[in-house]
């Protein structure tokens, strides 16, 4: 079975927004076993918008649309769906009596050009929308289905679990699942990862995967089978192969985030971290900021102005006395005649070291680098100490 997403919208094309509707929607398809082939993204042009539609029933059993449901001149989705299945638009009004219970709940009043929401293609199923203003509509032919839903996040992603996935798993019968197991490793990059584990990428079922981030690199396990203890099943031996293989390498699985290991890590001991940064935009002080847990463990961060001659212990050292703190931690870019330099020093009254490092990278991703780099120079010296 394949299964297609378009998202629609010029605004996206033009990268004023970013689209991570695709995501969450291949997610969702993939916990009910339906894996995902193509994804394609359209502007706001009705002939373009029913030639990739009209491409997407030629080779997929589903179409996810999402964007262009909303009542402006430019939310053309209806009408293109309508055209690519060769059906005419109908008026519903009961779709219309949802729209104006919603405004008159919210206390707005509904304009002439909210009707255009109460259109939909000719025999299509209406999907209310109880989170917003436009129905949604899923409409067959041929043994194809074409579900198109709104642009807002938070509206599509209440509409997939509580719409779309259930009439998926009826519609098709599915009864399998797609399963992901997420390790995420530090201190080694995507090549030597990949001379480690590059046997296991020629696995089928589970497959194995790499994503270079920047200063991270995740192996991702993912698992088709008849249930999800099936599919832990078939994922626990290769992730525990993984594991064997890389050490102390991997920080941690899934959701988990170099900041929030590192804050985790001073918390069970009782300690806590300063920071000092330099041609960041306070990138590392901001990660640790926004860490969903421990951050009674970061004491703050200080953003200045440096010297290329600095000492990154001794700018380590101040920032722990400065806080005060446990433990300080310096992370300085420098850039020079085109080239880009890491320093970051570590200090602790039991342990301080201090590393330089270039990197080769587009400049624009060189904070979030130089964070995850400096991180785990501390992640690695809170595990050794571990062990002392």
């Amino acid at each position: 079975m394949h299964t297609e997403i378009i998202t629609i919208g010029s605004e996206i094309l033009l990268g004023e927004i970013i689209d991570t509707n695709s995501a969450t929607i291949a997610k969702k398809l993939q916990s009910i076993g339906m894996p995902l082939h193509y994804t394609c993204t359209v502007g706001d042009d009705l002939e373009r918008m029913v030639a990739v539609i009209r491409q997407g029933m030629a080779r997929s059993d589903v179409v996810v649309t999402t964007g262009g449901l909303g009542p402006t001149v430019d939310d053309l989705t209806r009408e293109a769906v309508a055209q690519a299945v060769g059906k005419p638009l109908v008026f519903d009004e009961s779709s219309l009596a949802q729209i104006e219970d919603r405004f008159r709940r919210w206390g707005r009043t509904m304009t002439d050009n909210n009707r255009k929401q109460a259109y939909r293609p000719e025999g299509s199923t209406a999907i209310e929308n109880p989170v917003g203003t436009a129905p949604c509509f899923i409409v067959g032919q041929d043994g194809r289905v074409v579900i198109s839903l709104p642009g807002v996040p938070r509206e599509m992603e209440y509409l997939m679990d509580h719409a779309v996935l259930p009439f998926l798993r009826q519609r098709f019968k599915l009864t399998g699942t797609i399963k992901s197991r997420a390790l995420k490793v530090s201190g080694a990059g995507e090549a030597q990862v990949d001379a480690q584990v590059g046997d296991l990428e020629k696995l089928d079922n589970p497959a194995v995967g790499l994503n270079a981030q920047s200063g991270v690199v995740v192996i991702r396990i993912t698992a088709t089978a008849v249930n999800e203890k099936e599919a832990d099943g078939l994922i626990a031996p290769v992730e525990a192969t993984v594991r064997e293989r890389l050490g102390n390498l991997i920080f941690g699985a899934d959701a988990d985030t170099l900041e929030g290991v590192v804050l985790d890590g001073l918390n069970r001991r009782g300690e806590n971290l300063a920071v000092i940064e330099s041609g960041t935009g306070g990138r590392l002080a901001g990660k640790l900021s926004l860490a969903g847990h421990g951050r009674a463990a970061f004491a703050g961060g200080k953003i200045i102005g440096l010297a290329e001659s600095a000492d990154l212990v001794e700018l380590a050292r101040l920032a722990a006395g400065q806080a005060p703190a446990d433990w300080g931690l310096a992370c300085v870019l420098d850039r020079k005649d085109g080239q880009i330099q890491l320093g970051v020093g570590l200090w602790n009254d039991r342990h301080s070291g201090q590393w330089r490092r270039g990197f080769g990278g587009h400049a624009a991703l060189a904070p979030e680098w130089s964070s995850n780099v400096a991180l785990d120079a501390l992640r690695q010296a809170l595990s050794a100490a571990e062990f002392k």
